[in-house]
């Protein structure tokens, strides 16, 4: 039986967000494809092993362990480098040794960076004012490496949303004004040299953006979504998505297919259950201003969903460039679902645990497991 002041604290709110989506999001792709729905059950099923898994680790209380992760998963970042599977042109993967499988760094990266991040505020007050130079300093070695090396595969939409969680979440908690006012100008300086490092196929991509007419890809995400009509089609009368005119309806593209399938109002109510999705961390940040382990993770969190469901959409109305940025735990894969579902395991310990029930004194006679037993102790 498990301990009930972990009940009394555990966010159950949080289901009511998650499991709509998923439901959703299998229901999309059972249409589109059986054999893909079979394969996000599989995912289902391993995020919900490892949401528990991780939901007993005692962040509190771990230290060493929040870098040792981080270099970690740089290292692999590097490996990346040497040794990555190349896939749609880019090398991105690593293969583990002796299997089929897959791991793409550039995902458990951001859950180490953010545990850093957090680890590093909450154990150093913020002045009044902000961080100033030297802190900021220190705390952007941090986001910038990964985001280098994330670029170097490439990865321009990755390195950009790690670029924009980490330096949200400083800007979230605090750091001197003056220091955004000088970074925003070296990068409007900056900004013709940057565009000049683009790998071509990234320069195309920005070029397609700003001209007139989109690529064939956006066009029939705009004819899919326009299609949809105010209330939407029934599965048979989805032409889009039924004839293949659609590309990548399971993943990239199916807030398109969503919206030919519901239609306007149907894409109001899931843009508007996001908002509440991020609305809902963002209430948690601002709940306890002196839990900055809490803030930090929080407002990470709200700003991942908020950049990956925003960029997610406006591409299928082709209002931004097609950075293969997946609709948070609607999007066929598991790389980014498992990512999601780890750090609301994360959350979810912060709050359950956040008075110690459980391990707030480790004992040295059964260490991490004896605090597993407690935990579930009547």
């Amino acid at each position: 039986m498990v301990n009930r002041k972990i009940l009394t604290h555990f966010d159950f709110l949080l289901l009511f967000f998650i499991i709509p989506l998923m439901g959703l999001s299998f229901f999309l792709i059972y249409e589109a494809n059986t054999a893909l729905s079979l394969k996000q059950a599989l995912y289902f099923s391993v995020a919900f092993v490892v949401f528990w898994m991780i939901f007993f680790i005692p962040f509190r209380q771990l230290d060493r362990i929040f870098h040792f992760f981080y270099w970690f998963c740089v290292f692999l970042l590097v490996l990346v480098i040497f040794f990555g599977s190349v896939k749609l042109g880019a090398k991105r993967w690593l293969t583990i040794p002796g299997t089929s499988f897959s791991l793409q760094p550039s995902e458990p990266v951001k859950i180490a960076i953010l545990l850093l991040l957090a680890h590093l505020i909450s154990t150093h007050p913020i002045p009044p004012g902000g961080y100033g130079w030297k802190t900021f300093g220190k705390l952007s070695l941090y986001i910038i490496i990964p985001a280098g090396l994330i670029l170097k595969q490439p990865d321009l939409g990755t390195a950009l949303v790690v670029l924009i969680m980490g330096f949200g979440v400083l800007f979230l908690v605090g750091v001197h004004p003056k220091i955004w006012i000088t970074i925003g100008l070296l990068f409007a300086i900056a900004s013709p040299l940057i565009y000049s490092s683009l790998h071509d196929y990234q320069k195309k991509r920005l070029h397609d953006f700003i001209a007139e007419k989109p690529n064939y890809h956006v066009r029939q995400s705009i004819i899919a979504i326009g299609s949809g009509g105010l209330l939407g089609k029934s599965k048979e009368e989805s032409t889009q998505a039924k004839l293949k005119f659609l590309p990548i309806a399971t993943s990239d593209f199916i807030f398109a297919y969503f919206v030919e399938r519901f239609g306007f109002l149907g894409a109001l109510g899931l843009l508007a259950f996001y908002m509440g999705f991020i609305l809902h961390f963002l209430s948690y940040f601002n709940s306890d201003p002196h839990d900055r382990f809490l803030q930090t993770i929080t407002g990470g969190i709200a700003i991942l969903l908020f950049v990956y469901t925003s960029v997610n959409v406006a591409m299928t109305l082709g209002l931004a460039p097609v950075v293969g940025l997946p609709l948070p735990l609607f999007s066929y894969g598991g790389s980014s679902f498992i990512t999601f579902i780890i750090l609301f395991a994360v959350f979810e310990n912060l709050l359950a645990f956040k008075f110690g029930f459980g391990y707030n004194r480790p004992s040295r006679r059964g260490g991490f497991l004896a605090q597993l037993v407690r935990a579930f102790g009547s």
